[in-house]
């Protein structure tokens, strides 16, 4: 199969420079307010999105070293299937935040519930759109025990 390439649309600013102290999900109590800077090439595909409130951001994990396909997750204390999980060391190392959006300035958006490191390159940004989005019973397999934990999970070093 051929090598997929792509190209950052913008980059990802936030106050979390050390993975090991940064939250793990954006709905954590840690997660903060943040910058999107979309590149002036791509500023105008910007065009509505004023009027979501929440955007899913994709994006490069370009601090991820090698994968495995077994890990110990955050949360957990147990080896899992990688793609049991979310951690940031993938065979495609890309990342997946929701965040809310608090304004644009010209191909600036300003964010909260950041969880990802400053100068992370964007790949892409969907609005969240809950009934495409949310489904109603869905199961989180090995996490249903650890949930309560999320919200004051932050980083270690199990991925750097």
């Amino acid at each position: 199969m051929e090598s997929i390439i792509l190209k950052p649309i913008g980059i990802i600013h936030s106050p979390f420079t050390d993975p090991k102290s940064m939250p793990i999900q954006p709905v954590s109590q840690n997660s903060a307010a943040g910058r999107i800077e979309v590149f002036p090439e791509y500023a105008a595909g910007l065009e509505d999105v004023e009027g979501f409130s929440h955007l899913l951001l994709l994006y490069h994990f370009h601090r991820a070293r090698a994968c495995s396909l077994s890990v110990t997750p955050f949360l957990d204390t147990e080896p899992r299937g990688l793609f049991a999980t979310r951690a940031p060391n993938r065979p495609n190392p890309i990342g997946l935040s929701l965040v809310r959006l608090v304004r644009i300035e010209g191909s600036q958006l300003y964010v909260e519930n950041i969880d990802v490191l400053d100068g992370t390159p964007l790949l892409d940004i969907k609005p969240h759109v809950p009934d495409f989005d949310c489904v109603s019973g869905a199961r989180i397999g090995w996490l249903e025990k650890a949930a309560a934990d999320l919200r004051k999970q932050v980083g270690d070093d199990r991925f750097l």
